[in-house]
């Protein structure tokens, strides 16, 4: 990382220093628990106050904190460290950082959005460009402060990386840019995500081009070739467009997917076979994706990118497939909800392979932040459910009722719960050896404690050959 001085950090964020002008810093963090010795710390102002957490900052090892006001009574600045007061945190850590990406012009920056997929595609991107000293966000860091926190904590020998951008509203994407200033994007691909504050697949199109807009006439733009809306976003963009995708016509072609009894796609690319350790055929697509950027732009050798993929993992609470003694197989895919990531989770439990008495049990949360959009995705959600052949349905929040009702109507066994609580006591009672439960909902529900609350029922472990 570039290590600065309080002084140079306050030079950047339009600032003053209180205390040593030279205290270094050699990281950032905005969360008190986990900074480590020499990291600046940002306070910012949230559901929680940053400034209340200045003095745990400081007891933790940080040199410097980022202030907008003086922190609580009786907070002093130890020896060798300082504060930097700035009117607004946020945007002075935004300055910092896209004064040190500016400070780096042969730097490449991949900046990956769209409604689903973003944090799995930016996981294989960081693997398939290891060799180009790649550096990625940590989890789900796509937002205003995610993303400098991000470019700030890039390593000095780093010369690609790798972001994901949210699109919450509009103008998001296209303010990220202007920190990120990125040589290359990839949309995932157009879905309802957030259609309550986008307005639809139409919104959800403009919020993306503000990314391709962004890009650099010498840039490259990785499109979805089988999504419905990639003329709009191809016609956004004055960069070099790659497609990807199973149809025929993409530029880079999907071929021959398969998915084995633990449900790890395997496909190919240009005649090279790719295995991936994720669950779910719909990394398929996120991994040709990564492939895509890999190759095609930074000339990275297809056998060389197959090596790297073999060994990506996941990040927490995406598609994880855990088992427990007594034989429940669980699928912890609580992280978040949309209408495409819910069916590509329903598709997985239906793919995988049960015993003769198995049952597939599905519990299903709210999909938030779909607006008008919501009843409908809700239903068609539990059609999907029912179609596919799930055997339960558990309903959970607001949507779980049209969810429940129409796997009902479709055959599906069902029942609706109000809450995380509600949905661990049905699910309990109803599984059993051999049967496998799919646990998926918006972040906002919790659903992880059901999928945690199964898993300790027994030691739980993991196929051969994966990655708890």
């Amino acid at each position: 990382m570039t290590v600065l001085a309080a002084a140079e950090i306050a030079r950047r964020a339009g600032g003053r220093v209180e205390g040593d002008p030279g205290a270094l810093a050699d990281q950032w963090s905005f969360d008190s628990r986990s900074l480590s010795a020499g990291a600046c710390f940002v306070a910012l102002q949230g559901h929680r106050d940053g400034h209340d957490f200045v003095r745990g900052a400081f007891a933790a090892g940080a040199r410097v904190a980022l202030v907008s006001r003086s922190p609580q009574p009786g907070v002093a600045v130890p020896d060798g460290a300082a504060l930097v007061h700035v009117d607004d945190t946020l945007l002075a850590l935004q300055a910092v950082a896209r004064s040190l990406r500016a400070d780096r012009p042969s730097l490449q920056v991949v900046a990956v959005a769209g409604s689903t997929g973003k944090t799995s595609t930016k996981d294989l991107l960081a693997a398939a460009l290891s060799s180009r000293g790649c550096h990625a966000n940590a989890e789900s860091y796509n937002n205003e402060f995610g993303l400098p926190i991000t470019l700030c904590n890039a390593p000095d020998a780093a010369q690609v990386i790798v972001t994901e951008m949210g699109e919450r509203f509009p103008g998001d994407l296209a303010a990220l840019c202007t920190i990120a200033a990125p040589n290359v994007g990839v949309v995932t691909n157009v879905g309802l995500a957030h259609a309550e504050h986008l307005g639809g697949h139409a919104g959800t199109v403009a919020v993306l081009a503000e990314l391709l807009d962004a890009l650099p006439t010498d840039g490259v733009a990785v499109l979805p070739a089988d999504d419905p809306f990639l003329p709009e976003l191809a016609g956004a963009t004055r960069a070099r467009v790659i497609t990807v995708g199973h149809s025929a016509a993409a530029d880079l072609v999907i071929e021959d997917t398969r998915v084995d009894d633990r449900l790890r796609p395997s496909f190919v690319v240009d005649g090279q076979p790719f295995t991936l350790s994720l669950h779910g055929a719909h990394h398929a697509m996120n991994a040709a994706m990564a492939i895509a950027v890999a190759a095609r732009v930074f000339d990275v050798a297809l056998a060389d990118i197959a090596a790297e993929l073999d060994g990506a993992t996941r990040s927490r609470w995406r598609m994880e497939l855990l088992e427990t003694d007594d034989g429940i197989v669980v699928i912890n895919d609580a992280y978040n909800a949309n209408p495409t990531s819910m069916r590509a989770a329903l598709v997985a439990l239906s793919h995988l392979p049960l015993t003769a008495t198995g049952r597939r049990v599905a519990v299903l949360g709210d999909m938030r932040e779909l607006g008008a959009h919501h009843d409908e995705a809700h239903r068609e959600i539990g059609a999907h459910a029912a179609a596919l052949g799930i055997d339960c349905v558990i309903g959970v929040g607001a949507g779980g009722r049209a969810l429940a009702d129409a796997a009902k109507s479709g055959g599906a066994s069902a029942a609706r719960v109000d809450d995380a609580a509600g949905a661990l006591e049905v699910v309990t009672a109803l599984v059993g050896p051999g049967d496998a439960v799919l646990v998926k909902g918006s972040r906002a529900l919790g659903l992880e404690q059901v999928a945690a609350e199964l898993l300790a029922r027994g030691r739980v472990h993991c196929g051969e050959g994966e990655r708890a």
